[in-house]
């Protein structure tokens, strides 16, 4: 059963004297109950500001959004406030990078916790509310008497967890954390994947995570999707994209993080940078950077060729051996 998807999405950003900056070009994905995806990619290929898109945090002032993106048949690009205030945290929670900041230094861990959790269950008894976050505590490695600290008073991995622990407060059935875990020791962010993961299968939790970390893919998403300047270049199943690769931009990305499988190789760079995105790119956007691109790499945008049911992949090499 799909739970989430998202069809033909683009972001522009408007910037000075009329410049346009295509950030996100015609990228569709989906997902059923249950699935994880990891969103992987370099910096400024878009990853957060899809995210951004349809959850309806961008500005319309400065950034102009089309297509859908669909939970449980509500598209939350277009339903209207309410509803997508209904949804938020309740059945869709997030977490951001560096979501610490947003934790009030003045007040007690445990009231802030509460607050939150009288607004969507207002018949709660006090017990039930303390009950519930002294859970949530454990789960992610937090001492149940940090409930009447402040913020303040933890480093800031702890701060952290405690917007992790808040994001599962009602056990969402959309979970999206953007690069959630990076300020974790290796060791935390092991256990907070373990309890995810068994969260997951009981609540058929269906997660959406943006990392730049390949290993936690690996071990705690079923589904890749790879982006590059904007588009999407290769999604598919996890083993299969790790294990072989079939766009030379997710290649290059493997081959420059320490080998998953196998035996060890050199770790290689790729070459060159980010193209410009308030340019026209008629090709395939990643040519410049490809040692396989030929003259119609930079002249025609690749269409995504579907290899098997769920690999897809944007790229000229399989456009004649392909079904779309």
């Amino acid at each position: 059963m799909e739970k989430f998807s998202v069809k033909n999405l683009n972001v522009t950003y408007n910037g000075k004297k009329g410049k346009k900056v295509h950030a996100i070009d015609d990228v569709s994905f989906e997902l059923s109950a249950g699935d994880s995806l990891g969103i992987i990619g370099e910096s400024g290929s878009g990853k957060s500001t899809m995210i951004h898109a349809f959850l309806r945090l961008l500005s319309p002032n400065t950034a102009s959004i089309s297509g859908q993106a669909c939970f449980d048949k509500t598209d939350l690009l277009s339903c209207d406030e309410k509803q997508l205030r209904d949804l938020r945290w309740k059945e869709i929670a997030v977490v951001f990078q560096k979501s610490m900041n947003s934790l009030s230094q003045i007040h007690k861990i445990g009231t802030q916790f509460e607050d939150i959790y009288s607004v969507h269950n207002s018949s709660a008894s006090r017990k039930e509310m303390k009950d519930t976050i002294s859970n949530l505590f454990e789960i992610v490695n937090l001492s149940p008497h940090i409930y009447n600290m402040y913020p303040f008073e933890l480093s800031g991995g702890m701060q952290q967890r405690l917007n992790i622990a808040l994001s599962l407060m009602f056990h969402p059935s959309l979970l999206i954390m953007d690069e959630a875990t990076t300020a974790l020791d290796v060791i935390t962010q092991g256990q907070i994947i373990d309890e995810l993961l068994e969260l997951e299968k009981q609540f058929s939790i269906t997660r959406i995570m943006i990392t730049h970390d390949l290993s936690v893919v690996a071990s705690s998403c079923k589904k890749i999707l790879v982006m590059y300047a904007g588009r999407l270049v290769e999604y598919g199943n996890t083993n299969d994209i790790l294990r072989k690769p079939m766009h030379p931009y997710t290649e290059g990305l493997i081959h420059s993080f320490p080998s998953l499988y196998g035996k060890k190789e050199q770790l290689k760079s790729i070459p060159g940078s980010l193209p410009d995105l308030s340019r026209e790119h008629p090709g395939c956007i990643f040519a410049p950077r490809c040692s396989y691109a030929t003259e119609k790499c930079f002249q025609t945008r690749p269409k995504t060729y579907t290899l098997n049911d769920t690999h897809r992949v944007s790229c000229h090499k399989y456009g004649e051996n392909s079904n779309e």
